[in-house]
């Protein structure tokens, strides 16, 4: 990681939620109490010495992409990436299945964090976030956070006819599943393909967390437990950069 730059993503543990978003839910549109959530915040604030409130998206799992280093205490953001090439800017992505994606460039000056699922991958959230970097795509370090894996994660052959339309290559991030006649009969890897794009866009250095957040109780997630909070991904620089 470039000297300067920090990145967390955080787990259910050390919040004040009750159930069912017990306990660090960090989520305002989940049904939980907005005062818990709050203090959640103020929490991770605390908790990770963030040199600033972070910038808190409300995602629409499409492909728009906000300036951290534009936003003020009242901006609000419909987007699903957060770029900035400011010091002490967090950008952050809420996720609880879904890929978080963090992107910096190995000088650290710029960095962006991205909340993809199917949906963002498949309008091309990714690269409408890298088009936000001045540096080339082969200057960039990528990190993929824990996310549904693909043993916990069945769809239906329409959803992966939609990304066969795409690109003939996603076919490899499809397997059948054991249950035939089944309407979810193909096992979707988000992580083979969001790897997959940054590839084609350049990206050569992929890191991914290899963590199943269906698989891990540490970590909220929707399709285990559906009407659940979410955890945050964020990334930042510290002026020492």
């Amino acid at each position: 990681m470039p000297p300067g730059i920090h990145a967390l993503t955080t787990c259910r543990e050390g919040g004040v939620s009750k159930p069912p978003w017990s306990a660090l839910n960090l989520a305002l549109h989940v049904g939980d109490d907005p005062a818990a959530v709050l203090r959640n915040r103020q929490i991770l604030i605390e908790a990770a010495r963030l040199p600033a409130e972070p910038v808190w998206l409300n995602q629409q799992h499409g492909k728009r992409v906000a300036r951290a280093d534009r936003a003020t205490p009242a901006t609000r953001y419909d987007a699903d990436a957060c770029f900035t090439n400011q010091p002490n800017q967090v950008c952050a992505v809420l996720t609880a299945d879904c890929l978080p994606l963090l992107i910096c460039d190995i000088d650290g000056n710029e960095l962006a964090a991205i909340h993809a699922g199917w949906r963002g991958l498949a309008a091309g959230i990714i690269a409408e976030t890298l088009g936000s970097f001045t540096q080339s795509s082969h200057r960039l370090l990528a990190w993929i956070g824990p996310a549904i894996s693909a043993p916990h994660y069945a769809v239906d052959a329409t959803l992966r006819d939609r990304f066969l339309s795409l690109d003939q290559d996603y076919e490899k991030s499809f397997t059948p599943t054991a249950k035939k006649g089944a309407r979810h009969q193909w096992l979707m890897d988000l992580a083979a393909i969001a790897s997959l794009q940054l590839k084609k866009a350049g990206v050569e250095r992929i890191t991914r967390s290899g963590v199943c957040c269906y698989a891990d109780p540490r970590f909220y997630s929707h399709r285990r437990d559906p009407g659940t909070g979410r955890m945050a991904t964020l990334i930042w620089r510290t002026c020492a950069n």
